[in-house]
């Protein structure tokens, strides 16, 4: 009522969100949440479209303007009385505030001959009984934005994001987007319509998140992007050491308004996000935000720092497994973890999983490990099923689950978990490796190439064009794309020699190089088995087997795609790769 007499003391006006704001909570930090759910409760009560307005009329990042008639009754003119910041926090509106706006507003003004009618009460019983919340399928979360007026803050936005989306990804019943895919939109000047057709969903949350000293605010709305109608707005308020706790509510609320069927476990992992306190949660944070940095490369360093602050969360709480798993992920590099590192890794999923035997995350680490380093290929299936069952809209579940099924030779499951994968995480690639696999070369190019366009820091798909260039003879494409792996992966210094060897004695010489190049570059994890890939593609067979051998020794998690990738046909009719195969337990 507020907000609608506001509007009517300018009528036909433009007013900015900012004197909105100012003018009905005064003195109280309120965000734009609360406002934007008091103009959708209004245009429901008066029937009005946001997209063809008849009262209530959006100006696009600016504010809103009353464009129906206003008949003053008399001369009295109603002063808005602030509403006590106890009556807007969690958007709820206070009796006494009832009872002002029950009084005064008859007598202050007529809207389309129905404000006069109306009080709080009847208005709120009005909104909710005429209030249709359209069916959705699939919800994309958008980069929270940071609002405590310091950059350093961003990894908690950030953090908060990804927390959000992953309590949302619980749910089965909603396809929720990858915050890879998300994370673009940051300052971004789409509008909601247009992301939201460019990621395929029908609804997007947006909002916002402050943090001041102890204390944390966030704010989030729910809008239905083919009409742009706003369904749910609301504001929250709680200590720092419940905010992962706090992304649960916010998803049950999101589950609850738009009546998302969510099972009796679903709910319950909803319910129980822990407390952590700030020094564990800061930690923490700032490791998921270093080792988000990573992308597709190979960051030593960056992965180098997730680790330490992994370390100084689990130094702050030995209890918090999810601090365990992060550890684990950052001595994680390329497939496998280094000799050096699987005794970290082995020991913190075990912890990790002793904590919390429910965590999707520990289980889909879990799953990784028993399939690139111990070849348990039974335990490792029963921990991708535990994941997906946990977080269905784990993109990376899904993925690593498809390549687990392709290498075990079920080919078409294998497609369908990769089909899946690409559909919550479309801006980047989940297919071009399992294309690969199949030899569909044509359509690793294609997809490889739309990766580099919009990301061309992805050593990844650098690395699938300069193979699948090879397998097509296209030579003179493949150099530059080698050249631009090895600068992703943190070896600039090699592109130059590469390029030359080529120039001097082609494609032969230039795998020579390489060869050489990755030989020497053992000590910081390349892998024995890429380096027998390279030698059997120059037909040295007897090098090929021995980097083959290598790879066996150090558990080179590359070994298990043996059988299905057509890299190594040349080496099939060779009795020592039987027998290779035998010893990893692979199908032969």
């Amino acid at each position: 009522m507020s907000v609608l007499v506001c509007l009517a003391e300018h009528a036909g006006e433009p007013v900015s969100k900012e004197q909105i704001l100012q003018t009905v909570w005064p003195d109280t930090f309120v965000g734009e949440g609360v406002l934007t759910r008091s103009i959708f409760e209004l245009r429901q009560v008066f029937k009005d479209d946001a997209k063809e307005p008849q009262v209530i009329q959006t100006i696009a990042k600016r504010g809103y303007r009353l464009i129906t008639p206003v008949t003053p009754v008399n001369s009295f003119h109603a002063r808005l009385e602030p509403q006590p910041a106890e009556s807007v926090r969690g958007g709820v509106r206070t009796r006494r505030t009832n009872l002002i706006w029950t009084l005064g507003i008859g007598s202050a003004l007529t809207v389309m001959g129905l404000v006069a009618a109306l009080t709080v009460g009847d208005l709120r019983e009005r909104v909710w009984a005429r209030t249709r919340v359209p069916q959705i399928h699939s919800l994309a979360v958008l980069p929270l934005k940071n609002l405590s007026g310091d950059p350093s803050q961003d990894y908690f936005a950030d953090g908060m994001t990804d927390e959000l989306i992953t309590s949302l990804s619980q749910i089965r019943s909603v396809r929720v987007i990858s915050h890879t895919s998300t994370n673009k939109y940051k300052d971004t000047k789409k509008t909601v319509p247009e992301i939201a057709q460019e990621l395929g969903v029908d609804g997007v949350v947006e909002g916002s998140v402050q943090r001041v000293g102890g204390q944390v605010r966030v704010n989030a709305q729910l809008v239905y992007a083919p009409q742009e109608t706003h369904l749910w707005a609301q504001s929250y308020d709680r200590d720092f050491k419940d905010s992962l706790a706090l992304q649960s509510t916010v998803a049950r609320d999101i589950a609850d308004h738009i009546r998302l069927e969510t099972t009796a476990g679903e709910r319950q992992r909803l319910r129980e996000p822990r407390r952590v306190d700030q020094s564990t949660l800061e930690a923490y944070l700032k490791g998921k935000y270093y080792e988000d940095s990573v992308g597709g490369g190979s960051s030593f360093e960056e992965s180098s720092k997730a680790a330490e602050y992994y370390r100084e969360a689990i130094r702050q709480d030995p209890t918090f497994a999810r601090a365990y798993v992060g550890l684990a992920r950052a001595h994680i590099h390329f497939v496998s973890p280094m000799p050096q590192d699987v005794a970290i890794v082995k020991d913190a999923l075990d912890k990790a999983l002793a904590l919390d035997p429910e965590l999707a995350e520990a289980h889909l680490w879990m799953a990784r490990f028993k399939q690139l380093h111990d070849w348990d290929f039974t335990g490792a299936e029963q921990e991708f099923r535990r994941a997906i069952e946990s977080d269905p809209n784990s993109a990376m579940a899904h993925d690593f689950y498809g390549w687990f099924l392709d290498t075990r030779g079920r080919l078409e499951e294998g497609n369908r978990e990769e089909l899946r994968a690409q559909e919550l995480d479309p801006d980047n690639d989940h297919l071009a490796d399992g294309y690969n696999l199949r030899g569909q070369y044509a359509r690793v190019v294609e997809i490889s190439q739309r990766v580099v366009a919009l990301h061309p820091n992805r050593g990844d798909a650098h690395i699938y064009l300069f193979d699948a260039y090879l397998h097509t003879g296209r030579y003179r494409d493949a150099v530059p794309e080698l050249q631009r792996t090895v600068a992703c992966y943190g070896h600039p210094e090699l592109a130059g020699p590469l390029g030359r060897a080529y120039a001097k004695g082609g494609i032969q010489a230039m795998l020579r190089v390489w060869a050489k190049d990755l030989e020497n570059l053992q000590t910081v994890g390349a892998s024995p088995v890429v380096v027998a890939g390279v030698y059997t593609r120059l037909g040295d067979t007897n090098n090929a087997f021995k980097w083959l051998e290598k790879g066996y020794v150090e558990r080179d998690g590359f070994l298990v795609a043996l059988n299905a990738d057509p890299d190594w046909k040349p080496l099939r009719s060779d009795p020592r790769f039987a027998d290779l195969l035998r010893r990893v337990g692979l199908p032969q």
